[in-house]
């Protein structure tokens, strides 16, 4: 069984624990996140009941490309932009080259509870982001190190399973 689930901000992506989990959300039995999304983040998460399709999907050996849509703090830049696709120097080594291009806000973006903070006098940018690695918030470390630090970063795609039509909080079985 594969599942693909919109996690909500704040969600934790485990079952059990304290605050907002997967529980709370999804009443499958005996399937397991292939892959994290930060408590943070939002957006495709996907779930299994296959521990080899789990690695599949989640071991970064295997280049499974993921899609995010990334609001960042500034009017992002043509040399960040150009940046992210050589690698971000991080403290654990220069990420792969990434994908990445300036968009327009989208126009099926959800509301966020709690809304994203809006100062008047700093602009905000989106992004289109694609990665095959998986450090630990990854997306966040590189924008931030290019000077525009992520408010808003949502999973659209992973490989060819996608979030198209799945409202936060909701599941599909794929």
């Amino acid at each position: 069984m594969l599942v693909a689930f919109n996690k909500p901000f704040g969600v934790l992506c485990q079952f059990s624990g304290e605050g907002d989990t997967l529980a709370n959300y999804i009443d499958l039995k005996n399937i397991y996140p292939a892959g994290r999304l930060d408590k943070d983040s939002e957006g495709l998460l996907l779930l299994t009941d296959d521990g080899k399709l789990q690695h599949k999907i989640a071991h970064p050996k295997f280049d499974k490309e993921k899609t995010y849509i990334v609001q960042v703090d500034g009017q992002i830049t043509p040399e960040a932009v150009a940046q992210l696709a050589k690698g971000v120097s991080l403290k654990d080594g220069l990420t792969k080259p990434a994908k990445a291009k300036i968009i327009n806000t989208p126009d099926w973006l959800w509301d966020r509870n709690p809304p994203v903070r809006f100062r008047k006098n700093i602009p905000t940018s989106w992004l289109e982001l694609k990665i095959t690695e998986g450090k630990n918030r990854q997306v966040r470390r590189m924008t931030a190190h290019l000077g525009f630090p992520t408010l808003r970063l949502i999973r659209t795609q992973i490989g060819d399973w996608s979030l198209t039509n799945i409202n936060p909080g909701c599941y599909e079985p794929l």
